[in-house]
């Protein structure tokens, strides 16, 4: 599936296949497919907890507010953000370097600059949830080309998830991903609003435009 027709059939699933596991093979093809999403500096915040074992899942339900998803799903995926992931900054501009993308100086640049900029934590955590969100996308928009659906959900709490599975502070819980086959019941992809009401064409400076009125 090309990605374009990907991105128009995904929709937010409720009802999932309970018969059909969802691979070793499909998991790594999600993350590498998430893994691929950009991120500021090339710091790659996002992190993936997967959740799969049975009682695992319905030990996880319970903190998801009882939602059945969480259950019934084969696979779920929470997607952490590294509020930390500036101070190993230099790990991946080394890497950078090995690849032949840029030199020393300006990686030397990229860290000092990445280090600078979230030491402030709460530019750390904003940027870790754009990244995890980012990230959670691609997961989704992949799961989809590859004959999945999926369930994002932000409708947990997260503080007793980090508690019930050992989740260091370092990691923030951005979104939550059920994953699995179609089962009946889902409803079709909900409508969208119409692009003359989301675009503004031609933005121009001191121009009035659609978003100028509340």
């Amino acid at each position: 599936m090309d990605t374009l027709t990907a991105l128009h059939q995904r929709f937010s699933a409720n009802h999932f296949a309970a018969d059909r596991p969802v691979s070793a093979e499909v998991l790594e093809q999600l993350i590498d497919a998430a893994r691929q999403a950009p991120s500021a500096f090339n710091l790659q915040q996002a992190r993936f907890f997967a959740v799969q074992d049975l009682s695992a899942r319905q030990a996880l339900r319970a903190v998801a507010y009882n939602q059945a998803k969480v259950e019934e799903a084969p696979l779920v995926i929470v997607v952490l953000g590294d509020l930390q992931a500036h101070e190993h900054f230099a790990d991946i501009t080394h890497a950078d370097q090995i690849a032949g993308i840029y030199d020393q100086a300006l990686g030397d640049y990229f860290v000092q600059a990445a280090q600078s900029t979230y030491s402030n934590p709460d530019r750390a955590h904003d940027e870790a949830i754009r990244s995890g969100a980012l990230a959670a996308m691609n997961l989704m928009n992949a799961a989809t080309a590859l004959g999945l659906v999926t369930g994002p959900m932000i409708g947990f709490d997260q503080a007793k998830f980090k508690e019930m599975f050992k989740i260091s502070d370092r990691y923030l819980p951005v979104i939550m991903i059920t994953i699995g086959y179609n089962a009946p019941g889902n409803w079709p992809k909900k409508t969208r609003l119409p692009i003359e009401k989301l675009l503004v064409r031609d933005g121009r400076p001191n121009q009035d435009h659609t978003f100028s009125t509340r």
